[in-house]
């Protein structure tokens, strides 16, 4: 059965194939530049959509020997081809179609089919970032903004197929447009313009989409609460006297590993340490249940000091 995000994303690829196929038939019949860059557009918003699904399925492969965290991170790697697909394939072409519609103008036929088809598009778009922005708000936190939402999430199958959609929302705005003024105007090179705008569009939202992804691809910390959760967590149990540091990395949207160092009362015998250690544990995927596995370390808090001064040092120290 599908997820709330997978189910966004098939139904950004059901619209995306209806709009791209009649974007295409519309431009070979109208001749318009801008109905034509559209219609790559969604051809390659199509791509996207099953390179997600694709790296939705990969990433949910269990551990292996070579993979002993599993393949969680696969989401992230696709996602970022994602963002590459959209500047080459969606810009490039976008930018190189617009020039030569500028260098060979011609002038647009049955224009009331483009306005007709980009209407149809953009309620078809619509109802598509609907899904996307109902998933979006789901996994947002109340007390964030949208932007910071975004830029704090750890799900890219939600907020590339919620970039791409606006960007194809905005996209069919600015081709109606310079439609529409090469219309008033009798200038046929206003549409090859309408190519090139729509293009860097794409770039622009490529290269958003690819630093998210970048981030994630190297590692991303759990948000805020669920680390001070680990911390509050650990400092309760009896015979921790210090919580040294806590670190957490993101493995999948739904995946983190944690690693804490803790100073435990040194006259408490082993067993005992390994009881810490288990509750912890419990207690910690009971209340955040993305924690899937935690390493602890009992670690003397200046020992901790002095490898976090040598950590930095060592980094300071590093010529980049």
């Amino acid at each position: 059965m599908a997820t709330g995000r997978t189910f966004a994303i098939y139904a950004a690829l059901a619209g995306n194939v209806a709009i791209a196929a009649t974007k295409f038939a519309v431009a070979a019949f109208a001749g318009s530049s801008s109905m034509l860059t559209e219609g790559i557009h969604s051809l390659v918003d199509s791509g996207n959509e099953v390179l997600l699904l694709y790296g939705e399925r990969r990433a949910k492969r269990p551990p292996d020997e070579l993979h002993p965290l599993g393949y969680g991170r696969e989401i992230y790697f696709w996602s970022f081809v994602v963002a590459l697909l959209i500047f080459t394939a969606g810009a490039g072409v976008s930018v190189y179609e617009g020039i030569l519609h500028m260098m060979e103008p011609e002038m647009l036929h049955s224009p009331g089919i483009n306005f007709a088809v980009l209407g149809a598009s953009f309620l078809i778009e619509g109802g598509s970032t609907y899904f996307a922005l109902r998933e979006f708000r789901r996994a947002k936190r109340p007390e964030e903004s949208f932007w910071k939402a975004l830029r704090s999430s750890k799900d890219p199958s939600i907020f590339v197929v919620l970039f791409e959609n606006c960007a194809a929302l905005v996209g069919l705005a600015v081709a109606a447009a310079f439609i529409g003024l090469t219309i008033v105007t009798g200038n046929p090179v206003w549409d090859g313009a309408g190519s090139v705008v729509i293009g860097l569009l794409l770039a622009g939202v490529a290269i958003i989409l690819a630093g998210e992804c970048k981030h994630l691809l190297i590692g991303e910390q759990a948000r805020p609460e669920v680390r001070h959760a680990l911390e509050r967590i650990s400092a309760e149990q009896a015979g921790v006297c210090v919580v040294n540091e806590v670190m957490t990395v993101h493995l999948s949207p739904s995946e983190v590993v944690a690693m804490l160092s803790i100073d435990i009362d040194d006259d408490l015998p082993a067993i005992e340490v390994e009881a810490i250690a288990d509750r912890i544990e419990r207690a910690a995927k009971a209340e955040y249940p993305e924690v899937r596995r935690i390493f602890v370390r009992p670690q003397s808090r200046h020992a901790a000091g002095a490898e976090r001064e040598a950590l930095l040092e060592t980094s300071e120290s590093i010529d980049y």
